[in-house]
């Protein structure tokens, strides 16, 4: 335990005194959080801008969805001319019966929206009418609770992206350093396990990433961004510390091979920023192609996400821990027996 409480207080003030490091691991990330979470914080009420040309009942409803901003034109040449340039996404030009939907192909998001609400709304009118009563109702709702705003949805993703950014950098760039000043020499040689060496490392970095998960709740739930932590958001926890020994086991493999601090660095990059694009970090893969889905379930970061996601936004319970934590185990028992296969405690 001496030797264990001595370790772990030896890699505290290290890290302490980095200030790079210390950089690196909570701000750097916390950025992220930050510029997204502003860009983002009016995206629910953003209309789509299109044009229009006439008059009509079919005007009167598109005004009354609220979901699109009308720009009148008189001249349809001259409108259709805008969505050419790029200036709108589609323009609706009313003629008598006739309702004609010019849209930029580019924008297909946008295009998508404009059709489906002016088809929708034509069909509600031709519904009415014909004077025919509908058959079936349709009653949408979100499963979240409809205060939800952005920062709900990008808190648990940046979060884990920064825990797999502190467990991997710190893991193999302290094996590097160690094994470079010789310092693991001299604990080998000295009367120190190997189990309260990598206890006390993984006793570290667990507490970072803690400490990681306070900051980003704490000024994701200021006023500014309003995250509202749902269910049993507690259950967070436990993500928290099975993934950072993934990712500190990710870190003692890269830490294995490398020789110097910059490539260790440029290692961890190469595993961490794919990682993070391919697991629903800053966008959702929902999105994606099918085969590029399937890719990312190997990641471990697809999976701490998801279950990030599950227990602070969605209100799940425990069953939404089980194949997240089945997942982060497996990963960790793998990498970390291929880490200990290689490890060396001198060059």
């Amino acid at each position: 335990m001496t030797a264990f409480k001595s370790l772990s207080a030896a890699m505290v003030k290290g890290f302490v005194r980095d200030k790079m490091a210390l950089f690196f691991t909570f701000l750097f990330p916390l950025m992220f959080l930050v510029v997204f979470g502003l860009l983002f914080s009016d995206s629910g009420s953003d209309k789509t801008k299109i044009g229009v040309v006439g008059d009509g009942p079919v005007l009167a409803a598109l005004e009354r969805t609220g979901a699109l901003e009308l720009e009148e034109h008189d001249d349809a040449a001259a409108a259709r001319q805008k969505v050419n340039d790029g200036d709108l996404p589609a323009v609706v030009v009313l003629d008598g019966d006739r309702i004609d939907v010019t849209f930029a192909a580019s924008d297909q998001v946008a295009a998508g929206t404009v059709i489906g609400i002016v088809s929708g709304v034509v069909d509600k009118i031709n519904l009415a009418e014909a004077g025919v009563p509908p058959r079936f109702t349709v009653d949408a709702k979100p499963v979240e609770d409809a205060s939800l705003k952005p920062i709900q949805y990008l808190t648990p993703g940046i979060l884990s992206w920064a825990i797999s950014i502190s467990g991997v950098f710190g893991a193999a760039l302290t094996m590097v350093s160690w094994r470079k000043k010789q310092v693991l020499r001299r604990i080998r040689l000295a009367p120190v396990s190997t189990t309260s060496v990598l206890s006390s490392r993984i006793v570290v970095s667990v507490g970072t990433a803690l400490a990681q998960g306070v900051m980003f709740v704490a000024v994701a739930s200021l006023p500014l961004f309003g995250l509202r932590l749902t269910g049993q958001w507690y259950l967070a926890l436990p993500l928290l510390v099975l993934g950072t020994v993934a990712f500190f086991a990710i870190g003692m493999l890269v830490g294995a091979f490398c020789k110097t601090e910059e490539a260790a660095s440029g290692a961890a990059n190469i595993i961490i920023l794919p990682m993070a694009f391919l697991s629903g970090t800053f966008f959702p893969m929902e999105n994606a192609p099918g085969w590029l889905q399937a890719v990312s379930n190997v990641f471990p970061l697809r999976h701490m996400n998801d279950g990030m996601l599950d227990v602070l936004v969605r209100g799940k319970g425990v069953e939404a821990l089980l194949l997240p934590s089945a997942v982060l185990v497996g990963f960790t028992l793998v990498v970390g027996f291929v880490a200990a296969r290689v490890f060396r405690w001198e060059d």
